[in-house]
């Protein structure tokens, strides 16, 4: 006979997890000592082994009671069912992985105000996504469909996202500097310099994005993460100030 307390060891289950499997008829043991402690076989010890992995794997108590004393028990359809269940289960958890990901890209773009960033989540999480896709197919042909799969995602974790989502943040946090202080050109020399890695060759697809972008309707439509009206003109600006020099220095390097 194996005492309650070596059984604990055994196994990892507690003593308390123990008394509760005797007491609602789960897993009895084979007899108890004078003192009133519990008793427990080999038998008993492989029973508990399969009541654990049953749990493990998501069964409630009560369908591990009809499983292990049932013999009408379909084994097929319970471990089906219970399948299904883990299947729906994951596909919850992804959706609030990605919704987690979303507000912590948020906040990274949002800066202090963590706030307006899940504000501007659950603004996105309500919106119908079959529109959100008709509208997408409307003005985009196949093309422009492919490289919309090459844009920075909030609920991404390559590098290339997280990358923009920091350049965004960035720049939203100077924009006291003013468009042509070297910080912010800095940034938007990168996010020119990111522009050319990604999309070379594509401006006619990226002026429209921008024109998009710059919409608040458009881009809530497209469940584009709402940047701030003020925030992206201030893009808009430093961008030109940014092309402006870049055009003079080109024009001085040919004259030279």
């Amino acid at each position: 006979m194996i005492h309650i307390n070596k059984v604990r060891e055994l196994t990892g289950v507690t003593v308390r997890t123990l008394r509760y499997y005797d007491k609602i008829g789960l897993l009895k043991p084979a007899s108890k000592t004078q003192g009133g402690h519990r008793l427990y076989t080999i038998k008993e010890i492989k029973k508990l082994q399969q009541i654990q992995f049953f749990k493990k794997i998501g069964f409630s108590l009560n369908e591990i009671e009809n499983m292990l004393t049932n013999k009408d028990w379909n084994w097929v359809e319970g471990l089906k069912e219970q399948l299904s269940f883990v299947i729906k289960e994951q596909e919850r958890l992804k959706k609030i992985e990605l919704s987690l990901k979303e507000i912590i890209h948020g906040v990274a773009i949002e800066g202090e105000d963590s706030w307006n960033a899940i504000k501007k989540i659950m603004q996105l999480s309500v919106k119908d996504k079959e529109i959100q896709q008709s509208y997408r197919e409307s003005i985009f042909n196949e093309k422009e469909k492919k490289l919309l799969e090459k844009l920075p995602k909030m609920t991404s974790e390559n590098s290339n996202s997280l990358e923009w989502i920091g350049l965004i943040g960035q720049l939203k946090h100077f924009m006291k500097d003013g468009p042509e202080s070297t910080r912010v050109q800095n940034i938007i020399r990168r996010m020119d310099e990111k522009r050319l890695e990604d999309f070379e060759g594509e401006d006619e697809f990226l002026d429209k994005l921008w024109e998009i972008r710059k919409s608040p309707q458009q881009a809530e439509k497209l469940s584009f993460y709402p940047i701030d009206e003020d925030v992206l003109k201030f893009m808009d600006d430093a961008y030109t100030v940014y092309l402006n020099k870049k055009n003079v220095n080109q024009t001085k390097e040919e004259n030279e």
